[in-house]
């Protein structure tokens, strides 16, 4: 559905993206992960056609780039500066994006309806969007995104500043989307996010993509070990070969089968008063490729 090779954007002396590289399968969601200026938004904006590259490509569904009209009515846009109109309702919202993409008449009613049922707004649809809370104007965002129906759609941190209603909402609505075979690439720098809703996960930084895989691969790859910490309850048998040093009554390892090594302690007479398992999970994969100084 999408194919990006070797995409280069420069902003002055600044490079945003550098070298950028990934394919998107049709009904797949692909996360683009990463910290603050890492170059998703600026990736999704050339994805979109908002942006021109300063070199590499971009095709989507085998009709070339977005930079044409044509090829940009298949894709919708979710940006994460809000694309809305205050003084609008949030009907009057969707059908002006609507007519954008040359829906009128009976049709555009009808899209406008159901994109707002599927967001839950119907209720509010006669309010101005200026009386709207973050959540429901995030939630707008994405009606206003799926109103001309695209197969494909960029979704640029959707959930930022949303009540946790509206956000697992709007989680519900692209797994939806999902199952009706539709495209998406999300950007998001919450791991939890990408956890739950991503196929395959790019983590980028600096205008790179350092890493692309399913989740699995990603902990496979980058994760690390588990870590096991316990308490003991009674001293260690003297025969026993430790996976750790112990300090104290405390007990810590690292481990590729935790569970299996746990077992052989029990097995072995040792006991413990408390246990905890920590396995590899994303965040430690996106620490782990991209540091963890702060980023502004």
């Amino acid at each position: 559905m999408i194919r990006v090779s070797d995409l280069q954007k420069r902003f002055g002396q600044i490079v945003a993206v550098n070298g950028v590289t990934f394919e998107v399968a049709k009904g797949e969601i692909f996360g683009l992960l990463g910290p603050n200026g890492a170059g998703k938004s600026t990736t999704i904006n050339m994805l979109v056609g908002a942006l021109k590259p300063d070199g590499g490509e971009v095709s989507i569904g085998g009709n070339g780039t977005p930079m044409r009209a044509s090829v940009r009515r298949q894709i919708g846009s979710a940006p994460q500066a809000l694309a809305l109109y205050d003084e609008l309702t949030g009907d009057e919202n969707a059908t002006f994006y609507g007519k954008l993409y040359g829906l009128g008449g009976r049709h555009l009613r009808e899209r406008v309806e159901g994109v707002l049922g599927l967001v839950g707004l119907l209720d509010r649809r006669k309010s101005r969007v200026s009386s709207y809370s973050g959540g429901m104007k995030r939630r707008l965002n994405l009606a206003c995104a799926m109103v001309h129906d695209p197969p494909l759609l960029m979704l640029d941190e959707p959930t930022v500043g949303v009540d946790p209603q509206s956000r697992n909402l709007i989680f519900d609505r692209i797994e939806q989307l999902k199952m009706e075979g539709r495209t998406v690439v999300y950007t998001t720098h919450y791991m939890e996010e990408a956890e739950r809703l991503c196929d395959r996960i790019a983590i980028m930084d600096k205008g790179q993509i350092l890493a692309q895989d399913t989740l699995e691969g990603l902990l496979a790859q980058y994760g690390g070990r588990a870590v096991v910490t316990a308490n003991l309850e009674t001293s260690p048998p003297p025969t026993l070969v430790m996976p750790g040093q112990l300090e104290g009554d405390l007990l810590r390892f690292e481990s590729d089968r935790p569970v299996q090594e746990v077992a052989r302690l029990t097995t072995e007479g040792l006991r413990f008063r408390t246990l905890r398992i920590d396995r590899p999970d994303l965040e430690g994969v996106f620490l782990n490729l991209t540091g963890r100084s702060l980023r502004d």
